[in-house]
């Protein structure tokens, strides 16, 4: 009588072999080759079938390999090894603008950024305000006495620094508002007219120094020029000798002044009294009416008669 068949026991876990770090490695390798061979297997299966034509008779489509010879491949041309491609020259000409390096200006324009000329730009810009900031600064005040700077007048240490920095003048504010007829300020007018100055020694600073300030009456007007009197003054005795001599030259200059002025309104007046009189006269002789008169006629009396053709005034006419 034949034994039934019996299937082997399956071993229990306590027969399997330990897991370590050898058996995990063999199997990662196994893994690995075995996804390998069935790439090489999908990959001789998609060549096999590609070259068969599908029911349209067409070749069917698939990624072209870069080894491939086929005219639709990937060539390698300039552009692959990253030069710039080659431009139409139908097109024109044309700039080339880096747009990375182009800054928006938000006044409709694209300007390209240049940072070295604004950090030069900047830095000037920061010397120049220190240094304005420097010059602005009033000098310090000395513990000696005998180092600080007096005024001419009272010996006061209250210096006006503008004064000082501007006329080169050492005056306190005191004196100052209290003299005004040293220490006021001229303009530039009132130094030519009163002091008959010119404007070339008006504007050499060695010779008179002077303050520009914004004009009082109109932003857009230039800038006015303020003098110190006594140093206009001083010049202008040096300059004519004496203040009677300036008076002298001030009123022989008055008095041609005014004797143009009165001949150009002589002249004035005679032109105007002779395009008048010629106006006149011209409508007078415009408005005359000439008499046109007609033929002689007999009137009932047997004297000869014209009439005028326009106003009808008659005359007597003696025919021989």
């Amino acid at each position: 009588m034949p034994e039934p068949a019996t299937t082997p026991p399956r071993p229990s876990p306590t027969h399997l072999e330990p897991t370590t770090p050898e058996r995990v490695r063999q199997v990662e390798l196994n893994r690995l080759r075995a996804k390998a061979r069935r790439r090489e297997q999908e990959a001789s299966t998609a060549s096999s079938s590609s070259s068969v034509p599908n029911p349209n008779n067409k070749r069917p489509l698939s990624v072209v390999p870069a080894t491939s010879g086929s005219p639709t491949g990937p060539s390698n041309n300039n552009n692959a090894g990253g030069d710039k491609l080659r431009r139409d020259a139908r097109l024109g000409k044309y700039f080339d603008y880096d747009l990375s390096k182009m800054v928006n200006s938000k006044g409709g324009f694209l300007v390209e950024e240049n940072r070295e000329a604004d950090d030069d730009l900047k830095t000037k810009k920061r010397e120049r305000e220190r240094e304005k900031a420097m010059q602005s600064l009033e000098p310090p005040i000395y513990l000696d006495a005998s180092r600080n700077p007096k005024c001419h007048d009272c010996g006061s240490v209250d210096i006006d620094q503008m004064y000082r920095k501007v006329f080169k003048c050492l005056v306190c504010n005191k004196c100052r508002n209290e003299k005004v007829e040293k220490y006021s300020l001229l303009t530039k007018t009132e130094c030519k007219e009163d002091y008959l100055l010119t404007d070339s020694e008006l504007k050499d600073e060695e010779l008179l120094p002077h303050m520009l300030k914004a004009n009082p009456h109109k932003s857009t007007f230039a800038n006015m020029m303020l003098y110190c009197r006594y140093q206009v003054e001083e010049f202008a005795w040096k300059k004519w000798g004496s203040p009677e001599v300036l008076d002298a030259e001030w009123q022989k200059r008055t008095a041609e002044k005014k004797k143009k002025r009165n001949k150009k309104f002589e002249q004035g007046l005679q032109e105007l009294r002779r395009r008048t009189r010629e106006g006149v006269w011209q409508r007078r002789k415009d408005a005359e009416h000439k008499h046109e008169f007609s033929e002689t006629t007999t009137n009932e009396d047997g004297v000869g008669v014209q009439a005028c053709y326009e106003c009808g005034f008659t005359i007597e006419v003696e025919e021989f």
